[in-house]
């Protein structure tokens, strides 16, 4: 029953101090997705590089292992003195924390691509950029959004560090809850945090499942 009551508190703090949830809730989403857009623009190119110039695969997959294994923390203090306070940091931080997810999967997809359906695409008179538009991407497509997913999920619930460096998000509510002791901030904080984590996956997991191919679809692969 107590736990209930605090739910119903929760949702009362969130209604009576909506407005201000609708600003962080905003900035909460526009630092995943502008993250997670950087993201994709570095990993997937690097991943299309490694599986096309296979002796650096090994660097560029370690340059990804080691983004994800640096505190978030600590890469939001490396960002601060360059960047200073406020959304660009916050930014960079979720940005190196989104790229391996990605860039394993392409690595993966690309990879998984059969080798006789590229020696019949060159069979054909097909350039090395014809075959990788034409072929390998639309193949690995499918899994390459699994990493996607992956990752978004992951930004969701990092972004609540920006609060620390003023990047704003529901960690203000969060984490100031936690300092003042108060569960029903922290609820109407966190609770919005995993809906927009579970929303954010079910509409990759849907469109994942529209443009991948068999056996692909819904492949997530483990980032460690």
């Amino acid at each position: 029953m107590s736990e209930l009551s605090t739910l119903v508190e929760g949702g009362q703090y969130l209604i009576e101090n909506f407005d201000q949830f609708l600003t962080l809730l905003r900035q909460h989403i526009i630092l995943v997705l502008v993250s997670e857009l950087a993201a994709i623009a570095v990993a997937v190119p690097l991943g299309i590089i490694a599986v096309r110039y296979k002796r650096l695969q090994g660097a560029i997959l370690s340059m990804g292992n080691v983004a994800q294994t640096i505190p978030t923390l600590a890469v939001i203090a490396l960002a601060f003195p360059i960047f200073g306070l406020g959304f660009s940091s916050a930014v960079i931080a979720l940005f190196v924390y989104a790229l391996l997810p990605i860039l394993t999967n392409t690595i993966t997809g690309l990879d998984q691509v059969d080798e006789s359906t590229i020696e019949a695409a060159k069979g054909m008179g097909m350039t090395k950029g014809e075959i990788l538009r034409k072929i390998q991407l639309p193949m690995a497509l499918s899994v390459i959004f699994a990493g996607i997913r992956t990752s978004i999920v992951i930004n969701v619930g990092t972004a609540y560090l920006a609060f620390f460096i003023g990047g704003g998000g529901l960690g203000v509510w969060v984490i100031s809850g936690i300092n003042l002791f108060n569960t029903p901030q922290i609820l109407a904080g966190a609770i919005p945090g995993a809906l927009l984590a579970i929303t954010l996956d079910s509409t990759f997991a849907f469109i994942a499942r529209q443009i991948g191919g068999e056996g692909l679809q819904d492949q997530s692969i483990a980032t460690g």
